[in-house]
């Protein structure tokens, strides 16, 4: 599939710039011009203005690598924030001679397996899972794009889930960039947010002992929050 995309330019390695679900490409105009590198963002499947098809993680993996070849982009750095920070963990295990990979804040599905939150009651782990995953089935159906059956199979996929044991099998210069901060949520659902990154906290230095992890005082939305932050962070990984 021929994706779209924007060529920002820039002087340095190629950087190949992923956005999140239900995003685009216009996530990275902020972020891109201070990168130091030659950017290229792109609209995933059933993104913005690229066409639909069926969520399938290698078929996407292969759209991106049409779009490496159509840009000239000669092993890119792959940054990715949130769905495409998991992308970016899948395209540097399928590629082991890539110079580095960045995921903002893409590792586990905040509706994940009730045992990666830590430091809450099984019980109340249970009970405001419920909760969420009926914010998100509300959100799902006034969503027109993606689509339903992306955002359905997104939901249901292991990897969206939980990320962190494909990021285990990650050989390449790996960096993992946590928001500290909860994106806005009803008040009885603050502590399921904050056991959640008690989980990562807990099982990153375990599961994924290869991965750098840098911690950042904002949102899950830190590519719209803290946009130089960002920046200064992902250079200074790439250029160490």
């Amino acid at each position: 599939m021929i994706l779209a995309a924007h060529d920002h330019g820039g002087d340095g390695p190629p950087i190949l710039l992923l956005h999140g679900a239900g995003g685009d490409m216009s996530a990275w105009n902020v972020v891109a011009p201070q990168l130091n590198g030659r950017c290229v963002a792109v609209d995933l499947r059933g993104h913005g203005k690229s066409p639909d098809g069926p969520w399938d993680w290698d078929a996407v993996l292969d759209d991106l690598e049409a779009t490496t070849v159509q840009f000239g982009l000669d092993n890119p750095v792959v940054v990715g924030h949130s769905l495409g920070g998991i992308l970016a963990g899948m395209w540097a295990r399928r590629h082991p001679g890539c110079p580095a990979a960045v995921s903002l804040d893409g590792h586990r599905s905040a509706a994940t397996d009730p045992a990666n939150y830590a430091g809450l009651a099984p019980e109340q782990v249970e009970a405001d899972l419920a909760k969420l995953n009926a914010i998100f089935t509300a959100q799902e159906e006034m969503i027109t794009r993606p689509n339903r059956e992306i955002t359905s199979t997104l939901r249901n996929s292991p990897e969206f889930a939980d990320a962190l044991p494909i990021f285990a099998e990650v050989t390449v210069p790996f960096l993992l960039v946590l928001a500290t901060k909860n994106l806005p949520v009803p008040p009885d659902l603050i502590p399921l947010m904050d056991a959640h990154r008690a989980g990562l906290r807990r099982d990153l230095p375990k599961i994924c002992p290869n991965v750098r992890v840098h911690e950042i005082d904002a949102t899950h939305g830190m590519v719209f929050e803290q946009p130089a932050e960002v920046a200064a962070v992902v250079n200074g990984f790439i250029s160490g």
